[in-house]
């Protein structure tokens, strides 16, 4: 999609579809030529109340009235979310190209908001459809008319929300075309963007060979070799400790000989995405030209129950000397983010932020509403509440406890990947993980809820994107 700011009037413009809101208390700010927007609302046909919406056709052109609610109420989220509306009937209508008139008085967020909503909805998955696509592709041109220049905000709201829609597209691949060896070669591609980002890849002769003992065990049962992905990116004038984003990338997960269930198998594709999300908001930074520096590591394998597969009862060894008690095979994602954060260490990272979707337990305690956060680290976590709240990817937060970390104490091993005792199950593989970050200023957020099943109107059943506003708002709120 095509999005540009322009301080042209919607009628000036060569859109074929124009979208505007109303706030309740509001008038029309600038109604079409013959007042059919404002006959709308005396019909009763549309409305200021949130959400709602009518067509009318003037001057030649389809208009959309949105109801965007009490002004007081709307902010970047509600945007997201009437501009996800607006363009999901515009694209029953046949849009060609979409113009929204911006609300007056509103923030540089709000109007990224409606760029992002429109994006994250127009976006569809359709690699492997056969056939003629072309009724369902929406609005191949955004306009965002503004009486001020905008234009700033909306590239890089374009920017995000594309990101966004490229972690999706990474997710959403299934695993015969996703090996880790694809996933390292979207790396090289943003890389080869001239932004200014540096890649390395450690094959798995080499992640073995470097010591990462965690993570190459849950490699080893997949013909398909890991790779650990390394993305740095320093923009101009950046200051201030190294920020480190770890992400999970198990390109397929079928639990290992801890063979899970069947009937969801198929959705573990999807076990990648918090490595997406982070390939792809690094390139998004860079492409931002963010004043940040940023160090993106990612741990990418399948986990199969092969020959060589690693065995319930297994003991490892990590990259920093930590024995391992694998005694559940589908744990395996936090064998192979130890490693990872303990690679970011010695590469001097100074934050530490690792995003996987790791847990069921997240997903029994908080649903797809938010995704789970744990830190060692106040003043971190409250900054990435901050960041989430901020872009509408919503964190909770879960607390850690010496208690918790007890009941991953070992029995032959120094620790153990599950808790024998079926409780916490989050938070104990939270303590997992911090185990490794030590006292480094760490943040883990579990996106297992939240990563596809998406259940707002910008986004769809299939993977959501989750972790990409978050990564690139606290990376830039931790350069501030």
């Amino acid at each position: 999609m095509l999005v540009e700011a322009t301080t042209d009037g919607p009628l000036g413009t060569e859109a074929d579809t124009i979208a505007v809101g109303v706030f309740e208390g509001d008038g029309i700010a600038h109604d079409a030529p013959g007042g059919e927007l404002q006959s709308l609302l005396d019909a009763g046909e549309a409305g200021r109340a949130f959400r709602r919406l009518a067509v009318t056709h003037a001057e030649g052109r389809r208009w959309i009235l949105v109801g965007l609610g009490a002004r007081e109420d709307f902010d970047a989220e509600r945007a997201r979310v009437v501009a996800a509306i607006a363009h999901g009937r515009a694209r029953e209508l046949g849009v060609q190209t979409l113009c929204w008139e911006v609300p007056h008085h509103v923030s540089d967020q709000v109007v990224g908001g409606l760029v992002e909503g429109t994006m994250l909805q127009a976006y569809r998955f359709e690699r492997y459809r056969s056939g003629d696509r072309e009724n369902h592709r929406g609005a191949q041109r955004l306009l965002i008319s503004s009486h001020h220049d905008v234009a700033d905000a909306v590239e890089a709201a374009a920017v995000v929300a594309a990101a966004q829609n490229g972690a999706r597209d990474l997710a959403n691949t299934p695993a015969n075309d996703l090996p880790p060896a694809a996933v390292a070669a979207r790396a090289s591609e943003i890389a080869g963007e001239g932004h200014g980002v540096i890649v390395t890849t450690l094959d798995e002769r080499e992640i073995r060979e470097a010591g990462m003992g965690a993570f190459s065990a849950v490699a080893q049962g997949s013909g398909h070799g890991a790779r650990l992905i390394a993305l740095r990116y320093r923009g101009p004038g950046a200051e201030g400790p190294l920020l480190a984003l770890v992400g999970k990338a198990i390109t397929f997960d079928s639990g290992g000989l801890s063979l899970k269930q069947a009937a969801k198998m198929h959705e573990m594709k999807f076990d990648m995405c918090g490595g997406a999300a982070v390939i792809e908001a690094i390139g998004a930074l860079a492409r931002l030209g963010a004043p940040v520096e940023v160090l993106g590591i990612v741990g990418a394998t399948e986990n199969l129950p092969g020959p060589d597969a690693v065995k319930p009862g297994d003991i490892v060894r990590s990259l920093d000397g930590t024995t391992i008690e694998v005694n559940n095979t589908d744990a395996e994602g936090r064998l192979v983010l130890a490693d990872c954060i303990t690679y970011a260490i010695r590469e001097g990272a100074g934050w530490i932020v690792d995003i996987a979707t790791l847990t069921g337990g997240v997903v029994v305690a908080l649903g797809s509403a938010f995704s789970g956060l744990m830190s060692n680290d106040d003043a971190l976590a409250e900054r990435v509440q901050a960041s989430g709240l901020a872009v509408g990817e919503r964190l909770w937060r879960l607390p850690l406890d010496r208690d918790y970390a007890d009941m991953i104490k070992g029995r032959y091993a120094d620790i153990a990947n599950v808790t024998e005792r079926r409780e916490a199950t989050a938070i104990t593989a939270g303590e997992f993980l911090h185990h490794f970050a030590g006292e480094v200023p760490w943040a883990h957020v579990d996106i297992a809820g939240t990563a596809y099943g998406g259940r707002r109107p910008y986004s769809d059943k299939r993977a959501t994107g989750v972790g990409v506003r978050l990564l690139v708002a606290l990376a830039q709120d931790l350069a501030g």
